[in-house]
């Protein structure tokens, strides 16, 4: 099931604004405090209704999860990675894409944000793999402005993985994660147990990933996207050793030194080990961790490791995938050009979320406890509560289970490293 604009699983509901909505300016004149306060109480009036209107009848709320164009960029790279690319799929990501470029040429991670270097070069390659042309107005307008920031060389670690994927960046120019961290005791430093929820479940396919070091034939070069062809990463110095960059980096070092004398027996059962630590936590639904960077890079490792995409555990995750996916109307491109539908993913499925958050307002709007909409959400949110330990009980064995979701998805993954997102505190 697609996800829709107005955030339920069924087909939009239209809500068309009222005759006082099209023709009447409410806004007080400047220096009225008596039309203000009018003015506040008709806005919260107008936003109970709404929101009541847009309530689920299971008693749950939930609208589109916006992030960044990372999202789409990565889907299409996922799929290029798995060769399972489509045109109707790549081109609606295409139309989205275009559609969040700012006049500079750039992308940003966060609505009205500045444009951003890793996002700019995720959304560029994207663009790239859809047919955009590097002479396009808008395309030459992004990779001057990549050059500008340093280039390739100057984007964050996961960029320049996903570059790796396809041989536009040298595996040995990435930090090393070795898939023997699997075998850390709970209480080691690096521990994956030291990490939260979706960044353990990301870290983890990331060692066999790394491990590995695949490259898929490059549909095209980015020589455009550095800001020196001959040597697209300059050396640069180490810094302080006193400094926690610098311990990281002379520990990054060592790192690639062992991947040089790793016993091939015990790699063998670090990234076996590692695939069965990803199956046991796929969620239910099919996703990792309810978010899109663990889903994509368990995908990855598995393949990786042999399996395939027809396998149960593969095409559950790639489907829970196409389930974070929002259709859209087209929208006008460069040019003012009209586009087709437009594809969005979202980051995650956010109805716990939403429904505490409206639940919260509604509550603060003077909405009474026992509205029935506030009961059916309660009820709702009580039923999303997990009973059964997950990750967390690695630290807090005699723990009680009883955490809140972090998604509408979680099963496995209550977490005590995290902090709750929900109306219940998380377990720890």
């Amino acid at each position: 099931m697609t996800a829709t604009t107005d955030g339920s699983g069924g087909p939009p509901v239209p809500h068309p604004p009222s005759a006082s909505d099209r023709t009447t300016d409410h806004r007080p004149a400047p220096g009225d405090s008596a039309g203000l306060c009018t003015t506040a109480l008709l806005t919260a009036q107008r936003s109970v209704e709404h929101l009541l209107g847009r309530q689920d009848p299971q008693g749950w709320w939930k609208a589109d999860l916006e992030t960044n164009v990372t999202m789409d960029a990565e889907d299409l790279l996922l799929r290029q990675f798995l060769g399972i690319q489509d045109e109707k799929t790549t081109a609606a990501a295409a139309v989205f894409i275009r559609g969040e470029q700012r006049a500079d040429g750039t992308w940003a991670t966060f609505y009205g944000g500045p444009g951003e270097l890793s996002t700019t070069i995720e959304a560029y390659v994207a663009l790239r793999l859809a047919g955009d042309r590097p002479d396009d107005p808008h395309m030459e307008r992004a990779a001057g402005w990549i050059r500008a920031q340093g280039g390739i060389a100057s984007s964050r670690v996961f960029t320049r993985i996903w570059l790796a994927l396809f041989g536009w960046w040298r595996w040995e120019d990435l930090p090393e994660l070795p898939p023997e961290l699997i075998y850390l005791p709970s209480w080691f430093p690096l521990s994956i147990y030291d990490f939260g929820c979706w960044a353990r479940q990301t870290i983890v396919p990331l060692t066999v990933v790394s491990a590995k070091r695949p490259v898929r034939p490059a549909p095209f070069a980015l020589d455009e996207l550095h800001t020196d062809r001959r040597h697209p990463n300059p050396p640069r110095p180490l810094a302080p050793a006193a400094s926690w960059d610098g311990v990281f980096q002379r520990l990054d070092r060592l790192l690639h030194g062992y991947r040089r004398v790793a016993p091939r027996p015990l790699r063998r059962a670090a990234m076996n080990r590692a695939a069965r630590w990803i199956i046991e936590r796929q969620e239910n639904d099919g996703c990792w961790g309810g978010i899109q960077p663990p889903a994509v890079y368990s995908l990855i490792a598995l393949r990786l490791l042999g399996y395939d995409l027809d396998h149960p555990v593969m095409r559950a995750g790639l489907e829970s995938l196409d389930r974070f996916a929002v259709w859209r109307e087209g929208t006008a491109g460069p040019g003012d050009r009209r586009e087709g539908p437009a594809r969005m993913v979202e980051a995650c499925q956010s109805p716990v979320w939403d429904t505490c958050l409206t639940v919260v307002a509604l509550s603060d709007a003077g909405v009474p406890g026992d509205h029935p909409a506030l009961v059916r959400a309660a009820d709702w949110m009580l039923g999303e509560q997990i009973t059964r330990p997950g990750d967390w009980a690695v630290r807090r064995p005699r723990l009680a289970p009883a955490a809140g979701r972090s998604s509408s998805t979680t099963t496995t993954t209550p977490t005590s490293t995290t902090r709750p997102r929900s109306s219940w505190p998380c377990a720890g």
